[in-house]
C-alpha cells in the first residue's frame, strides 16, 4: 500500500511539471490575409498576357545554343517561370548532357553546365573541374583570380556537391573568402552588392525557391542586359501565383472551428481543427482517386503524437536521452511522414500506393531530410527552449554523449547539416523511377524551408518580425509594379 501510495504522489507531481511557458506575440498579419478578395478578372488579364509572351519566350529558348542557352534556361529557372517550359528545357538539357562540354569552357561556364545539370538529376562528374585544380584538389592560383561572376558561379556550383567531392569541398571555402574579401570593393555596384549578399545568405539550390525568384526578379529588371519580354513574363506570373496563394490563405484563416464540449477550454479549438482537417483529407483524397492514402496518413498523425508524447515525458520526468534516442523520436517530431502524406492527394503526379509504402519505409532521403531539418531547428530554438534547463535538445544530448562544450557541439552540428545537404543532394541526383520527381522536389523544399526559417541559427519561426515576416509580405502581401 506504501509503494502504491509513493508511486500515485509521483505519477501527480510528475503530471503537474510542464515546459516552460513561451509569450508569444499576437499574429504581425492582422486580417491582411482574411479580407483578401481574389478578382478573376485580374487572373485572366494576367493569363492572357502571358500566353503572348510564352510563345515569344518559347521560340528564344528553342534557338539558342551553347553558353547562351546555358544562361538563358538559369535565367528562365530564377525568374520562375520555367515549369511553362519544362518539355522544351529537358529537351535542351538532354543535348547539352549527351554532348561532350568544350575544352575551352572557362570556369564561370563549366560551373553553370555543372549545377544545372545536377538540378536536372543529371549524373554529371565534378571531373569536369580537374582542369582547374592541381592532383590535390587545390584550385590553381590563375583560378583564383576569375572575374566575380565566374567565382558566384563556382560558389552556387559548389553546393549541389556530395560525398568524396574534394575540389567542390576546396571550392566552397575559397568562393565564401573570395566573395567576402571582394564585397567592401564593390560599393560602386549595388546590384552586384546584392547579388553576393543574397547568394552568401541563401545558395539557389539550398535557398527557397519562390524567394529566390523574389529576389532575382528584382536584380534582372536593373540589369543591363534585361529582355522585357521575359521580365514582363516573370512579372505577371509571379502576381498571378501571388493571387492563388493568398486566395488559400484567406480560405485557411476563415476556418469555422465548433467548440467541443465535453473537452476543456483550451483543447476545443485543437481538436476541432484536427478533426476537421482529417475529414476534409478524407474527401479530397477519395475526389482524387486516392483512398489508399488515407490510412497512412492516420497512421503518421497517430505515430506523431506517440513521438510528442515522448519528449513530452523526457521533460516531465526531466530526462536527458541519447543522441540516437534523441534524433531517432526527432524523425518523427519533423512531421515529415505527416506532412508528405498529407500532400498526396493534391499531387500533379501518378502517385500510386507503392510511391506512399515507399515514403513509409523510410528511405534515406526522408530520413536525411528529417534529420537536417531537426538540426537546423534545434541549431535556432535551443538557447530559448533550453534558457531555464527544462527541454533537451539536440544540442544538449550531443554535449552529453560526447562529452564536449557546447560551442564543439554547435561547431560539429554545423558540420553535420553540411552532411545532410550532400545525402539530400545524392539521392536526388540518383533519382528514383518509381517516385515521382514531384515528391523528391518537395523533399528538397522541406529541407530549404529549414534553412530559411532558421538562417544564421536564428529562431526565425518564434520571432519572425526581423527576417522571416518582411519575407513573407514579399511573397504574399506586395504585388510587384506591372502596367497591363
Amino acid at each position: 500500500m506504501a509503494a502504491a501510495n509513493i508511486e500515485s504522489d509521483y505519477s501527480s507531481n510528475v503530471r503537474h511539471i510542464r515546459p516552460p511557458i513561451v509569450l508569444y506575440k499576437p499574429s504581425m498579419w492582422g486580417d491582411i490575409f482574411s479580407t483578401f478578395s481574389f478578382d478573376n478578372k485580374v487572373q485572366e488579364k494576367y493569363s492572357e498576357a502571358m500566353e503572348a509572351l510564352k510563345k515569344e519566350i518559347g521560340s528564344m529558348l528553342m534557338a539558342a545554343e551553347s553558353t547562351k542557352l546555358m544562361i538563358l534556361i538559369d535565367r528562365i529557372e530564377r525568374l520562375g517561370v520555367a515549369y511553362h517550359f519544362e518539355y522544351e528545357i529537358e529537351e535542351k538539357l538532354k543535348q547539352i548532357y549527351d554532348s561532350e562540354e568544350e575544352e575551352n569552357y572557362d570556369v564561370f561556364t563549366t560551373a553553370l553546365r555543372f549545377r544545372l545539370l545536377r538540378q536536372h538529376q543529371y549524373p554529371v562528374s565534378c571531373d569536369v573541374f580537374n582542369k582547374f585544380v592541381d592532383k590535390d584538389s587545390k584550385w590553381r592560383s590563375e583560378s583564383h583570380s576569375i572575374d566575380i561572376e565566374g567565382i558566384l558561379c563556382l560558389y552556387e556550383a559548389a553546393h549541389v556537391r556530395i560525398h568524396n567531392e574534394k575540389s567542390l569541398d576546396e571550392a566552397a571555402k575559397l568562393t565564401v573568402d573570395q566573395l567576402n574579401q571582394m564585397l567592401p570593393t564593390l560599393d560602386q555596384s549595388p546590384i552586384m552588392i546584392e547579388k553576393v549578399e543574397q547568394s552568401l545568405k541563401h545558395s539557389i539550390h539550398r535557398g527557397l525557391p519562390l524567394l529566390n525568384i523574389r529576389f532575382y526578379i528584382s536584380i534582372y529588371e536593373r540589369e543591363r542586359a534585361t529582355d522585357e519580354s521575359l521580365l514582363k513574363l516573370a512579372k505577371l506570373n509571379f502576381n498571378f501565383l501571388q493571387n492563388i496563394y493568398r486566395k488559400e490563405l484567406a480560405e485557411l484563416t476563415r476556418w469555422d472551428l465548433d467548440e467541443i464540449d465535453v473537452l476543456p477550454d483550451f483543447m476545443k479549438v485543437v481538436y476541432r481543427a484536427f478533426v476537421s482537417e482529417y475529414e476534409d483529407y478524407v474527401v479530397e483524397a477519395e475526389k482524387q482517386g486516392k483512398p489508399y492514402v488515407v490510412p497512412y496518413y492516420k497512421e503518421a498523425v497517430i505515430q506523431v503524437g506517440r513521438a510528442y508524447n515522448q519528449v513530452q515525458k523526457w521533460i516531465m520526468e526531466r530526462q536527458m536521452p541519447g543522441f540516437e534516442e534523441y534524433m531517432t523520436n526527432a524523425v518523427i517530431t519533423s512531421c515529415i511522414f505527416v506532412m508528405f502524406t498529407s500532400l498526396i492527394p493534391g499531387m500533379k503526379s501518378d502517385v500510386n500506393e507503392e510511391v506512399v509504402q515507399w515514403l513509409h519505409s523510410e528511405p534515406k532521403i526522408v530520413i536525411s531530410t528529417a534529420k537536417l531539418g531537426r538540426t537546423v531547428d534545434d541549431l535556432g530554438t535551443h538557447e530559448r527552449e533550453n534558457r531555464e534547463g527544462k527541454l533537451p535538445t539536440v544540442v544538449d544530448c550531443y554535449m552529453k554523449d560526447k562529452g564536449v562544450s557546447k560551442q564543439e557541439a554547435i561547431n560539429e552540428f554545423v558540420e553535420l547539416v553540411e552532411n545532410g545537404w550532400k545525402d539530400i543532394t545524392a539521392e536526388w541526383i540518383k533519382g528514383n523511377s518509381s517516385v515521382p520527381k514531384e515528391m523528391m522536389e518537395q523533399l528538397l523544399n522541406y529541407g530549404r524551408m529549414a534553412e530559411i526559417t532558421y538562417t544564421n541559427k536564428e529562431d526565425g519561426f518564434t520571432y519572425p518580425e526581423k527576417y522571416l515576416g518582411p519575407l513573407i509580405a514579399s511573397l504574399y502581401v506586395d504585388p510587384l509594379p506591372l502596367h497591363i
